[in-house]
């Protein structure tokens, strides 16, 4: 039997609204510009009016609509058994995956939260996208206006634990929308508490104050001490719009999953940061983020250049 050729990619997951349609085009056109040859998988029965150009659709298969319809279920049951069938026809897909030969894979995946922390037909799809010699990352996707509310900020950290250890493979988490973090409030702390996942317990103190979750106190700090035992999560920060932004991530991603720059790919992006000027480069909006949230009795950076 002929061993596949090896074949890199990202499977996209996250919950609703976290932005996988908005970064696999924003990636497709960002590795397209590097010289990589990128086909986008919608793996979401549910998407419709796609903004990228999709390579292989699921809907061709299956779709939400029809399910809900042909089998009375609502649209959380309808795309479980949309991944369920799927899962059943496994050969559709690889005859469909091996029309596009050498080239590298972004799977646009459902974003149902059960799908990543309790059901199995998901998972059990990327295993056999390994046993096709598939060598791919989950980039897990956290809307970062969640690092505003510490409660919110727990839950997300659990989901993001929970999926890394039920998925099973390469895990890059990463805080989208970065240049909105700000929308919903300021930070507690400095950035890099949230993106390292630091000691927890200042999360908690500050919990702590709101009288509704005083009461809930030990739960939190159980909670706290879950994450920080397994010591696996921590955050890439990304603006998709920004190109500084996107390398970090895009690195990030291609050391968990084994992937290595050609010659050519290195010189494209160092050709494409030299035109990354005006407009086109946003980085430093995520940097003015980060500077605003120093440690306590320190200085911004504006500060320290004036003492200077």
């Amino acid at each position: 039997i002929e061993t596949p050729s090896l074949r890199f990619g990202q499977v996209v997951i996250g919950p609703p609204g976290s932005g996988k349609t908005t970064y696999c085009q924003g990636m497709q056109e960002f590795l397209t510009q590097l010289g990589r040859k990128v086909v986008v998988v919608n793996m979401d029965p549910a998407n419709e009016g796609l903004p990228y150009s999709c390579g292989l659709d699921i809907s061709e298969l299956v779709t939400l609509d029809d399910v809900m319809e042909g089998l009375k279920l609502g649209p959380n049951g309808g795309l479980l058994y949309c991944m369920e069938y799927l899962e059943a026809n496994l050969d559709w897909l690889e005859t469909k995956l091996k029309e596009h030969g050498d080239c590298y894979f972004l799977f646009d995946c459902p974003g149902q939260v059960e799908l990543y922390t309790h059901q199995s037909s998901v998972k059990n799809i990327f295993s056999q996208l390994a046993k096709w010699n598939f060598r791919l990352s989950a980039v897990h996707l956290v809307d970062s206006h969640y690092c505003a509310d510490p409660a919110k900020f727990i839950s997300v950290l659990c989901t993001s634990l929970s999926t890394m250890l039920h998925v099973e493979l390469p895990h890059v988490n990463v805080l989208s929308k970065m240049d909105l973090i700000e929308q919903y409030g300021k930070l507690a702390f400095n950035l890099d508490f949230y993106t390292e996942v630091m000691d927890l317990t200042y999360l908690l103190d500050h919990l702590a104050a709101d009288p509704f979750f005083k009461k809930f106190r030990h739960l939190n700090e159980k909670l706290a001490e879950v994450i920080q035992d397994y010591s696996l999560v921590s955050f890439v920060p990304l603006n998709v719009q920004d190109k500084e932004s996107m390398i970090q991530v895009l690195r990030a991603v291609d050391k968990a999953n084994g992937y290595c720059f050609g010659d050519l790919e290195e010189r494209n992006l160092q050709a494409m940061m030299s035109a990354a000027v005006g407009a086109d480069f946003q980085f430093s909006s995520t940097l003015g983020v980060q500077e605003r949230y120093v440690e306590p009795g320190g200085k911004t950076v504006e500060e320290e250049m004036m003492d200077l």
